[in-house]
């Protein structure tokens, strides 16, 4: 690294750590209005107090674009990771796993290691191996291994899509061994506060159950689907400016969605949370609902008798001409 970069970089450090102390105060307050535990918050602000997150890291820790909702669920969760456990947030879609674990790295102030799983995963994408940096043969770290190493959150994205060989590298990572063991080079004992928090979907193809050696190894939140009432709240959080009787009506369609999926009548493929979500920034942007609803949930069965099903249950409760300026004001 050049003097002139190695300045840049010490630079950066004083607006990184005031960004991430002004996202913990936001999740903070944030979590204060939902009538989360105050000795809970109080923990972890004393956490982050003892546990900085390095200072290279900190463009890491991950700015929320949302904030979960659900008061049961932060607790259960914020009492596993005080009490130094890792967590496997598992349920059906749309259920906010991805942004709960984003939330939970955010709060703590940790840096965030994303690792996506698929059929083809094995140890050494994980741990790291071994490469030639054109002078001899070095060890190029994984993300399990940095995470270890810098006292980070990491976030085993769908991890019932990897195969159990794979994963069995991580035993000694997640139980009270917090170790590391790369064959070739030194043990590694985990930071006492690095966490790893796990997601997985019930019944994606590609998926299979965690053998109970895995299983035993987190401490498991069956992640509910969200209320009327917080999914109202998400909304107007992120869109102040949204027409309150039409963000109720965002609402209703969300449910009657999911009660069609529930009953069979429609597959979850239309039960998208995300979606819905893209739909009013399309329609932010100038589209009209019709076509934001269209591209981000109708289009996305495509079975033709599926999609009239759907567009009957969005007609109902959207008008499809309804503009920028009706739904935001502006």
């Amino acid at each position: 690294m050049t003097a002139a970069a190695g300045n840049r970089e010490k630079a950066c450090f004083p607006s990184c750590r005031k960004r991430m102390e002004i996202i913990m105060e936001e999740l903070l307050l944030f979590l204060e209005s939902e009538g989360i535990d105050p000795g809970m918050l109080a923990r972890v602000r004393a956490f982050t107090e003892k546990h900085p997150a390095p200072e290279a890291e900190r463009g890491r820790i991950p700015v929320p674009e949302y904030y979960y909702y659900g008061k049961k669920t932060w607790e259960l969760a914020l009492s596993a990771l005080l009490a130094g456990q890792n967590l496997l947030l598992a349920g059906p879609k749309a259920t906010g796993k991805n942004v709960l674990a984003e939330n939970l790295a955010a709060l703590f102030g940790r840096p965030m290691w994303n690792v996506s799983f698929h059929v083809n995963a094995d140890a050494a994408y994980l741990i790291g191996t071994d490469t030639y940096n054109g002078q001899e043969v070095v060890f190029r770290p994984g993300p399990v291994w940095l995470c270890a190493r810098k006292g980070g959150f990491g976030i085993l994205d769908e991890i019932n899509m990897a195969k159990n060989e794979a994963l069995a590298v991580l035993h000694a990572a997640l139980d009270f061994r917090r170790s590391i063991d790369v064959p070739g080079y030194d043990k590694i004992d985990l930071q006492e506060e690095t966490r790893f928090i796990a997601t997985m979907n019930y019944g994606y193809a590609g998926t299979r159950d965690l053998n109970a050696a895995l299983t035993s190894r987190f401490a498991v939140v069956d992640m509910p689907l969200i209320s009327g009432e917080d999914l109202n709240k998400l909304i107007s959080r992120r869109y102040p400016d949204i027409n309150g009787n039409i963000c109720g009506q965002f609402v209703r369609l969300y449910e009657e969605l999911q009660k069609k999926a529930e009953s069979a009548e429609i597959s979850d493929a239309a039960l998208d949370l995300r979606g819905l979500l893209d739909a009013l920034a399309l329609m932010e942007q100038g589209l009209t609902s019709g076509d934001a609803l269209s591209m981000c949930i109708v289009n996305k069965t495509f079975d033709p008798y599926e999609r009239g099903l759907i567009r009957d249950v969005i007609s109902a409760r959207i008008p499809a001409d309804l503009t920028r300026e009706i739904v935001f004001g502006k």
